[in-house]
């Protein structure tokens, strides 16, 4: 943001500390009734035609503006994509371990990819990913939604779920 004498533009439509519209002044008339105030002229929006700027107080129309950017990147929530591998030869009580940390992922409202690892000879038997993905998914106790259908890559079978009560954001 440019304040006083960093503004570029030869005419500017001025708002004052009031919020009231003063019209349309040129550079030097605008900094004057700023002056008078007592206050700083700020271009609040550079791509308008004519720019728009405010006469404000800078120093706290800059804090507050730093304060609502703090709120707003507080209330964000960053999703992460987690991984959690299985062999085709998963042990039950191995399988219940790995199922609870991707309950407790989906609880957390991240999003898992769950992916089969094929080891030697185990690719001559696909379907047994398919189907040990399907347990998985069965067992993990929490809805979850498939985000597509299980792709095989390499040597592993993967699939992206989240939980169904989930927010879903568009990226």
């Amino acid at each position: 943001m440019r304040v006083n004498h960093q503004i570029r533009s030869a005419t500017l439509r001025v708002i004052d500390n009031s919020g009231e519209q003063l019209g349309v002044l040129t550079k030097q008339e605008a900094l004057k009734a700023a002056e008078e105030a007592g206050l700083d002229l700020v271009e609040v929006s550079p791509t308008a035609d004519p720019p728009v700027a405010r006469i404000v107080d800078w120093g706290k129309f800059n804090y507050q503006r730093m304060k609502q950017l703090q709120k707003t990147k507080r209330n964000t929530k960053v999703q992460e994509l987690k991984q959690m591998r299985y062999g085709l030869k998963i042990g039950s009580h191995d399988l219940e371990v790995k199922n609870g940390k991707v309950c407790s992922f989906l609880k957390d409202g991240h999003k898992v990819r769950i992916t089969v690892v094929y080891r030697g000879r185990e690719l001559a038997h696909r379907e047994l990913g398919y189907k040990l993905l399907d347990r998985v998914i069965e067992t993990i106790g929490i809805e979850v939604v498939k985000e597509h259908e299980p792709q095989f890559a390499g040597k592993q079978l993967s699939v992206v779920v989240r939980s169904s009560n989930a927010k879903v954001k568009d990226a």
